[in-house]
């Protein structure tokens, strides 16, 4: 059944490589310690005893309240599946309860290093260095997931209409505008790929190596911490914490929260909303300062 519901996760619920291997190496997991602790084979068979006694188990290890929550999310998916196929009658997941975590504001870069790194920050002009420049841009003006600049090529660009079209979570496709200033930079970064590859194929991936190679999540990660350790302030240095600063300075400005949403993919505003906290203790501290009364 382990194999049916990976094979479900990828063709139906078309969920990311990512999130199909997390999955399976939980539940990998989870049926290593049902054999070790129980000697039951068949994890389809486990009861809320075998469940509850994994977490504990788990917390035990010292692993944190987030990342059990999250196998625990992985196992009621799965017996969610075996309900719906009637190879179980009883979700033994029912009872299960998640751990309490800290609710922490996602942090972002301030606007002074932001502008640091895009504006200030002189980019060596060869192709390495310009598309390093593009990554930092793209990423926070656009406020893509990683995995979505990986996967954008150049046929996604449309610079006459100054729009990306982007392939988000479960295929879902959603337009983004780009600004004059970064649709000027794309122009500039196009010229040096052309000097560097010769003229650019549409099917070319956007972003690069130097061999003409698809980039990987490392290499990006790589740029990203290069350019934010010089400026930033914060204790993240990852793409999707300029993802975050794209969301949270587009609300300080003022921007419409259900167009955040729209730009950001999100399938709910529920997923949105939690930037506008960092907005209101924006505002708190504006009011503090401002205010004769406060």
């Amino acid at each position: 059944m382990l194999f049916s519901f990976i094979h479900y996760l990828e063709f139906e619920k078309r969920a990311s490589p990512h999130t199909v291997l997390a999955y399976q190496k939980d539940l990998e997991q989870f049926q290593l310690f049902c054999k070790d602790s129980f000697g039951l084979e068949d994890i389809s068979e486990a009861a809320y005893g075998e469940i509850r006694a994994w977490i504990v188990d788990l917390v035990e290890q010292g692993l944190g309240n987030s990342s059990v929550n999250r196998k625990i999310a992985t196992l009621r998916s799965f017996y969610k599946f075996l309900l719906r196929s009637g190879t179980i009658k009883k979700d033994p997941t029912f009872k299960i309860r998640v751990l309490k975590t800290p609710k922490k504001l996602p942090e972002f870069v301030q606007e002074e290093a932001i502008e640091k790194i895009l504006d200030e920050f002189v980019y060596t002009q060869d192709f390495e260095g310009q598309r390093d420049k593009m990554v930092m841009e793209f990423l926070y003006l656009t406020g893509v997931r990683l995995s979505e600049l990986l996967n954008l090529k150049w046929k996604d660009l449309d610079l006459y209409t100054s729009e990306v079209k982007v392939l988000g979570k479960r295929k879902k496709q959603r337009i983004i505008p780009i600004t004059n200033g970064l649709k000027k930079n794309i122009i500039s970064y196009q010229k040096v790929f052309e000097e560097t590859f010769s003229v650019v194929d549409q099917n070319d991936y956007f972003i690069v190596r130097i061999n003409r190679e698809q980039a990987y999540p490392m290499k990006i990660y790589r740029i990203v911490r290069k350019y934010l350790d010089l400026f930033a302030q914060t204790s993240k240095r990852s793409p999707h914490l300029l993802r975050h600063t794209f969301a949270t300075h587009l609300l300080n400005k003022g921007a419409d929260l259900n167009a955040v949403k729209d730009l950001l993919g999100h399938a709910s505003l529920a997923a949105t909303q939690v930037y506008t906290h960092n907005s209101m203790e924006k505002l708190k501290a504006v009011f503090e300062q401002a205010h004769p009364k406060a």
